[in-house]
């Protein structure tokens, strides 16, 4: 198994594409810790089906955009596991909007899980990272930050400066054996895109080169490659899994 004995958090494991990460990795031999914020029965459901399939996993309330609630989850964590060697920055939320109809509280609430809860987890577990040498920083950004997309400006902009955030970090911190890396999904089958209708989704494939959706088991395997020994050499990039599309 690519990850046996490691410790991973993921934040935002409750569901979508945090909860398939989150089982992809214990399947790996990780012990994952399953952050969430509100959906509790959510978050229970994805330890469950990871002890069922003989993994261990734990649920760990946090919101990630209060750096005292991220300081507290991993001053719980790292007595009790020793170590955190993976995190996976998956929290965060979108909003589908005309600019103009946005405003202040809209842009904040969206920054501060998109980028302050990168830079709040981050920021947490370096001390860890750093007095081990060794670690892996994964950010869960989209294709949107690469390329923008109308009537998701803000989304877009937050996602842009996550990009910005891991190729930065990730030479910073590259001396010290620490990789940071980001993955950029395109439209992928999760709860995140039940706003479509049906007639939506289908005009959406019809603009994805490979004529569907991606999955979450997909974008985990990727984590898995970012988050193993396998890609001990990459570090600083953002990997698009978009079928195509950009």
């Amino acid at each position: 198994m690519k990850l046996i004995g490691k410790v991973a958090l993921i934040t935002g494991a409750s569901k979508g594409i945090g909860k398939s990460i989150a089982v992809e990795f214990a399947k790996e031999g990780a012990l994952v810790i399953v952050n969430y914020c509100k959906d509790k029965e959510a978050a229970d459901d994805t330890v469950n089906i990871i002890r069922q399939n003989g993994g261990y996993a734990i649920a760990v309330k946090c919101d990630v955009s209060v750096l005292s609630d991220v300081n507290a989850m991993v001053e719980e964590v790292v007595p009790r596991f020793g170590e955190i060697n993976i995190l996976v920055n998956n929290a965060g939320i979108s909003h589908i909007g005309l600019f103009m109809d946005m405003n202040e509280t809209d842009f904040d609430k969206i920054f501060d899980i998109n980028l302050k809860g990168v830079f709040n987890c981050s920021k947490a577990v370096l001390k860890n990272m750093l007095d081990k040498k060794s670690g892996s920083i994964i950010n869960i950004s989209s294709m949107w930050g690469n390329v923008g997309a109308s009537c998701e400006v803000v989304y877009s902009a937050s996602k842009g400066a996550v990009n910005a955030f891991t190729k930065a970090l990730g030479k910073e911190l590259a001396p010290s054996n620490i990789r940071v890396n980001a993955i950029a999904p395109g439209v992928i089958d999760t709860q995140m895109n039940k706003c479509f209708s049906d007639d939506d989704l289908e005009n959406i494939k019809q603009e994805i080169p490979m004529m569907r959706l991606g999955t979450g088991e997909e974008v985990a395997k990727l984590a898995v490659f970012l988050a193993s020994d396998e890609s001990n050499y990459i570090t600083s990039q953002i990997i698009n899994i978009d079928g195509g599309m950009c």
